[in-house]
């Protein structure tokens, strides 16, 4: 059977993400029902970039699983230096279950993937941040009770990786994805093609434009993320006059749908891509959205385990 792999969020089919969310649901009522890493087999948990959610919620979602989670910081190790990344894939397959990494280029997941026989997981690269919309998703329904027919609205740097999965994940989860970026900062092209291939499939909206207000009017979900991801320091306060008009203030949440939540995979900047009367407001659902980055990812290496 050939491998899974998660490297993009649209990865998974909408019936195999419903699964993964049900699954996702299952764990958190029941932690430590399933154990596919039983053994303990080893998982290897790769950073090129710093973690706090990611690192912590991997880990002990590995270990939950009965497994044991190696966490490789690049820099100690071999990778992208003195050895290749298909031949790092052939040595770590021999000896652990599954490969998380946590790094730039998408490029880098996709040829480790191709080196390996056991699943790759994408926890962030330039392109994507799939784990964390599964999580987000997840979070959604548990407040919504639903996925399918909703509108999310993301609003900000619309370039990045959340802008990406937002689109992919939103749309495979039968959601409306509203995207709203200043001219420049825009998802990708071939992205955007993506998620409008697969919205007709799936039967929804997808508009991406400049207009916070239209993004958010009427919205059921709002999500933003940083101005300054990793790597732009250099470029902040060019960053922070260009989104200036993209913050998510009280006055633009309040043009969401009444019953509207607040999502943000942190870490946030309050006063800058969010106000704290909104993050930190009767609306804001960040903690749990945090947490479930824990039971989602439980579920996808579960899920993707099983598919072995």
């Amino acid at each position: 059977m050939m491998t899974r792999h998660f490297l993009r969020d649209d990865d998974l089919s909408p019936s195999e993400q419903a699964e993964v969310l049900d699954l996702a649901l299952a764990l958190k009522a029941d932690r430590f029902s399933r154990r596919p890493l039983e053994g303990p087999q080893t998982a290897a948990v790769i950073f090129d970039k710093t973690s706090t959610r990611t690192r912590v919620s991997f880990a002990v979602g590995i270990a939950d699983l009965g497994g044991v989670p190696l966490i490789i910081d690049s820099q100690s190790s071999q990778m992208g230096g003195k050895e290749s990344i298909a031949d790092t894939a052939r040595v770590l397959e021999r000896m652990v279950g599954a490969i998380i990494w946590r790094t730039y280029a998408q490029s880098g997941l996709e040829e480790m993937a191709e080196g390996t026989t056991v699943p790759v997981v994408n926890a962030l690269s330039d392109d994507f941040h799939p784990c964390q919309i599964l999580a987000d998703l997840l979070t959604i329904r548990e407040h919504k009770g639903q996925l399918a027919g909703l509108t999310m609205a993301y609003v900000g740097d619309a370039a990045n990786n959340m802008a990406h999965s937002c689109l992919l994940g939103g749309v495979t989860a039968g959601m409306n994805v509203r995207i709203a970026g200043p001219l420049g900062y825009q998802p990708e092209p071939e992205y955007v093609a993506d998620a409008l291939a697969l919205a007709d499939t799936v039967g929804v909206d997808v508009w991406i434009g400049e207009d916070p207000i239209e993004a958010v009017t009427g919205a059921d979900v709002v999500i933003t993320d940083t101005w300054v991801s990793m790597g732009q320091e250099d470029e902040k306060a060019e960053r922070i006059s260009i989104f200036s008009e993209y913050q998510v203030t009280e006055e633009l949440f309040g043009k969401a749908n009444d019953q509207a939540i607040f999502l943000h995979c942190l870490p946030a900047y309050r006063g800058f891509e969010v106000a704290a009367g909104v993050i930190d407001g009767p609306q804001s659902v960040v903690w749990d959205e945090a947490e479930n980055r824990l039971h989602a990812q439980k579920a996808l290496l579960t899920w993707l385990l099983d598919q072995q």
